[in-house]
């Protein structure tokens, strides 16, 4: 069995996306990553050169925005045009996957490597928000998605490139994986953050009022989200350990919930009681 990565990145330090740690969350267990990195006005390229790695393979690109929001899944699909693997593992830039759930991805992968029935894996998504303590499970917030996809030129990515389907119309046959995804894109300073929105506004993305244009975006009070007590890959550690807010809120966590078996464990758990009101 052979497993490629696969990535697109662009302006990876102007908007603060942890590309570098995504990529290294699942090398361990890929043959081959592709990186499509595109023309970007920072340094991106050289920080995906520096992370030396003999398994990865870089494709320079220049991305038509006037595509809007299809560009992204049009260049995911440059990349993975390049994958040679009998699974591609799609990962965000802002998407990290666990160290202690890359054996049981490795064993799913092996266990339906032969099975034609299944197109995809799904994984259960942790979308962050604020902090690294906090996550979000209310309406408008997917909680589910599959980011390995069998390569056999059969499944493609479309739209925002935030899912996968099958190029003959016929539903995507999937298998859960258990694991989860971890999502760390709202996790940022304000003024990042704003920014980002601002970007995403630009290519279509999404849809902003004026009044929602700010130099800094508010998070609000942390604590009308759940609190997860789990840990994060080793690859975050550095980030989450730097990040005033996270550690702010942690500290306030552990003064609260510290009788929680949770907490103690460092159990890595999402509630499924979802909110279906959407949170403001």
């Amino acid at each position: 069995m052979k497993v490629s990565g696969f990535t697109i990145i662009r302006n990876a330090r102007k908007f603060n996306y942890p590309a570098v740690e995504s990529i290294k969350s699942i090398l361990p267990i890929c043959d081959e990553l592709i990186i499509n990195v595109g023309d970007s006005e920072d340094d991106t390229l050289e920080m995906m050169k520096s992370i030396h790695d003999p398994k990865i393979k870089i494709i320079e690109t220049r991305w038509d925005m006037s595509q809007k929001k299809e560009v992204l899944s049009y260049q995911t699909n440059v990349a993975l045009s390049h994958c040679k693997g009998d699974w591609a593992f799609y990962l965000q830039s802002d998407e990290v996957i666990h160290h202690k759930d890359l054996p049981r991805l490795k064993q799913c992968m092996e266990k339906f490597l032969n099975d034609d029935a299944v197109d995809a894996l799904r994984f259960k998504w942790l979308h962050f928000y604020g902090s690294y303590y906090r996550y979000r499970i209310d309406y408008g917030w997917y909680q589910k998605q599959d980011r390995i996809i069998r390569n056999n030129g059969q499944v493609e990515s479309f739209g925002d490139a935030y899912a996968f389907r099958r190029k003959d119309g016929a539903r995507l046959r999937r298998k859960n994986t258990g694991c989860f995804l971890y999502h760390y894109g709202w996790v940022q300073p304000q003024d990042v953050m704003a920014s980002r929105r601002d970007n995403a506004h630009t290519i279509g993305f999404v849809d902003l009022k004026e009044s929602e244009r700010v130099k800094e975006y508010q998070f609000g009070d942390l604590n009308r989200f759940p609190v997860y007590f789990g840990s994060h890959s080793k690859v975050m550690e550095p980030l989450v350990k730097s990040h005033r807010v996270s550690q702010e809120d942690k500290k306030e966590i552990d003064r609260k919930y510290w009788w929680h078996p949770l907490k103690w464990f460092k159990v890595r758990y999402k509630t499924f009681k979802r909110v279906k009101e959407a949170i403001q």
